[in-house]
């Protein structure tokens, strides 16, 4: 079984076009527990319910394609990181999907939020988070966002660069303001994941290296200076990570060097914060860790580490985004157009197009992302075919979904609904072929709520201001 998400041949031979893991379903009307938000189900019609409401009435009520998002579930997970890291910092990472709904579910379950700009600075504080619940990560803060955030009282900025030292040190002294830090380091850990999401090794745009000794200087830095009080040790090794060596080996490097540390400055660092990254299920070859099995993981690593180097337990926080929103959202498609294309050896694939696209779901077009779907309006009976789910636009690479079964009798006017879609689908959405982006909405208890309505040719044509 592999975790990494492969690219293949896009016109592979359909007799080696189904990866591996991909096995002939022996009932395609079920869904898989693992992929689905809880208690999705089909009802009496065979159509998939997801928080009480069937997708067919979102469909018909919203339109599609559609983001929604189920609320208890989205809520459970925030608070199964909460209990099950009962001593840590949770931040929510807000980049893998924020609303001011969103900003204000975070909140109530207690947990702090990650962001990343000022729009999610703006939209997280609009929501109702408080200011000392944020954290400000990026690799390229601007002076204006630095500034908005002492402002604001941001509770801690993550240090990535030594320009940003000397940004936030101008933006202290001329506000009267002093900022927490945790300095951004680079391990040299490289996540089993797809190089554009795997961002601990050295070759790469984040955080400060280790190995350069660029790290022990940033934090020497922070320490001396009298704008700026040192919190500790940010390190994030990657996404979609199922296992906990890389976050063992992380840890020991981090710790190392709050060793070294503490020996050029007689100073213990009190936080230690080991970003996110923990995998979802995607598909049937994903295997995440339950969420309190990887803090008792966690928690056995890091004791162990910190007697190696006779250091206090420092203070700890980590920040799940995908794990949280991802399992907890569905795409919703309707079908436009099947056809059977003809290939060698007397062989045909099935494409299903969806109104949708890589405008919606960039990530399988970039990094080669899988996902699996489901027919979400009825159930039948008709025979598995291997069929590939494309999008809508000018590009052969708007690939949604490259291996799945489907009912052989999939017809225009079906709705396909693919789990795991509620992290970096709409944060990530685009206009692409001047398309609008789909609404943000919310399941619970039989109720829709919308949390982002659907963009319109109207929004795109008022941003053109050309004759």
């Amino acid at each position: 079984m592999t975790h990494a998400h492969i690219a293949g041949s896009i016109h592979a031979d359909v007799a080696k076009a189904g990866p591996q893991w991909l096995t002939l379903p022996e009932d395609l009307n079920q869904l898989r527990s693992e992929l689905w938000p809880a208690g999705t189900e089909r009802d009496a019609q065979g159509r998939i319910v997801i928080g009480g409401v069937a997708l067919s009435q979102v469909a018909a009520s919203h339109g599609t394609p559609a983001y929604l998002i189920d609320e208890q579930d989205f809520r459970a997970r925030a608070r199964a990181f909460r209990d099950s890291f009962a001593d840590w910092r949770v931040y929510y990472a807000g980049k893998a999907l924020l609303s001011r709904t969103v900003a204000r579910w975070v909140m109530e379950e207690g947990l702090c939020l990650d962001v990343t700009t000022m729009g999610e600075m703006r939209i997280a504080l609009a929501g109702g988070m408080p200011a000392a619940r944020l954290g400000f990560h990026g690799n390229n803060k601007s002076l204006e966002e630095i500034r908005f955030a002492l402002e604001q009282g941001v509770g801690r900025i993550i240090v990535d660069s030594f320009h940003e030292i000397d940004r936030i040190e101008a933006a202290c002294q001329e506000l009267g303001a002093t900022a927490q830090v945790l300095v951004r380091v680079t391990t040299g850990v490289e996540a089993h994941t797809h190089e554009y999401i795997a961002t601990a090794h050295e070759d790469q745009k984040f955080g400060l290296s280790i190995l350069g000794g660029h790290a022990l200087a940033a934090l020497v830095r922070c320490q001396s200076s009298s704008s700026i009080q040192l919190r500790g040790i940010h390190s994030h090794i990657g996404s979609q990570i199922f296992e906990t060596h890389g976050f063992e080996v992380a840890i020991r490097r981090t710790l190392r060097l709050a060793e070294q540390f503490r020996v050029a400055t007689g100073v213990e660092l009190a936080e230690l914060d080991l970003g996110g990254g923990f995998g979802i299920a995607y598909t049937e070859a994903d295997s995440p860790m339950p969420t309190a099995e990887l803090a008792r993981a966690f928690d056995e690593i890091l004791d162990h580490e910190c007697r190696a180097f006779g250091l206090r337990r420092p203070e700890l926080s980590i920040e799940p985004g995908r794990a949280i929103c991802g399992p907890a959202g569905v795409a919703l498609y309707e079908v436009g157009t099947v056809k059977a294309v003809e290939l060698e050896n007397g062989r045909s694939r099935t494409y299903v197009s969806v109104d949708g696209g890589m405008s919606d779901n960039i990530r399988p077009a970039l990094y080669a992302a899988e996902y699996s779907c489901a027919l979400a309006n009825r159930t039948s009976d008709a025979d598995p075919v291997l069929a590939r789910v494309v999008g809508k636009h000018c590009e052969g690479g708007d690939i949604l979904i490259r291996d799945v079964f489907l009912p052989r009798d999939i017809a225009p006017g079906d709705l396909i609904a693919v789990p795991g879609s509620g992290a970096y689908c709409r944060s990530m959405a685009s206009n692409y072929n001047q398309v609008p982006k789909p609404p943000l909405l919310a399941a619970s208890q039989g109720q829709v709520q919308t949390l982002l309505r659907r963009e319109t040719l109207e929004d795109l044509m008022r941003l053109d201001v050309g004759e």
